[in-house]
């Protein structure tokens, strides 16, 4: 029977991870919260729970109850429905008892630690900072852009959280929108359209968000969700390529094959046993 792995998250940074856990044979189930704030939603599988199914490249990802998902589950196991990844939004722990899977990845990336630990499953793997490798998960995978990259981390932390969002055609803060307050949100333009500086992206109430920079839009929040001030809008990319507002990113797969490493690595292991 092939390995089940229990994914956490459906943002851009997971969907790497769950498609390259899946072009690896890897069976899959995401969980998700039951309101979803990802930003790249062309390019996350999490977006199903918004839109029913999901399509980034090659694999559907489709919202369903846990009994559902179990049939899926099973089906893939044994070689059949590959194409499918189901997306659930059932509490964790009540996921964990269910499925019981083999292998989980916390792929969040909410810079703190939401309840994994290495008790979860054989196998525990976060990526990016608020995680130890050692102590409470046995394998971290660098996310912060530069030479590590996509590392796996096998004893300590992750870089710790800077605060500054990656450097993306020459830009890092100036190219995320930001919450100016409190408020619901609307959206007033879409994702792979392009965008002068000061121009209007959308509002929350009647305030309006406007983009730093010129560039093409390359995620925005999902309309009419309430947010905090601060909160993340949208992300504007100032090298104007359309295609990165519809494929997986480069930062996104590289975390993704840090954490396949670190799963086939661990499926070596019980085999000839040499897990380092």
């Amino acid at each position: 029977m092939k390995k089940i792995v229990l994914v956490r998250g459906g943002g851009d940074i997971a969907t790497g991870c769950i498609y390259r856990l899946r072009r690896a044979g890897f069976p899959v189930v995401v969980t998700e919260i039951k309101i979803p704030t990802m930003v790249r939603t062309e390019v996350a599988y999490g977006n199903a729970v918004h839109k029913g199914e999901m399509t980034v490249e090659r694999y559907t990802a489709r919202y369903m109850s846990l009994e559902e998902a179990l049939l899926v589950l099973s089906a893939q196991q044994e070689g059949r429905q590959l194409a499918t990844i189901p997306v659930v939004t059932e509490d964790y722990e009540k996921v964990l008892d269910i499925v019981q899977p083999t292998i989980v990845v916390d792929a969040i990336l909410a810079k703190h630690n939401l309840g994994t630990d290495t008790d979860d499953a054989p196998l525990v793997i976060a990526c990016g900072p608020g995680f130890t490798a050692g102590r409470d998960v046995d394998v971290v995978v660098e996310t912060m852009r530069g030479h590590t990259l996509g590392r796996c981390i096998y004893d300590g932390p992750a870089l710790p959280n800077t605060g500054v969002p990656g450097n993306v055609g020459g830009y890092t803060k100036e190219r995320v929108l930001y919450a100016p307050e409190a408020g619901l949100f609307t959206a007033k333009r879409y994702i792979g359209e392009h965008v002068e500086t000061g121009e209007i992206i959308g509002f929350v109430d009647d305030k309006p968000v406007k983009s730093q920079i010129k560039g093409v839009l390359r995620g925005v929040l999902t309309s009419g969700l309430l947010v905090t001030k601060g909160m993340k809008l949208g992300d504007v990319d100032a090298r104007c390529k359309d295609s990165h507002c519809f494929t997986i990113s480069d930062k996104a797969l590289a975390v993704g094959g840090g954490v396949v490493e670190a799963a086939l690595a661990f499926i070596g292991e019980s085999i000839n046993g040499d897990y380092v």
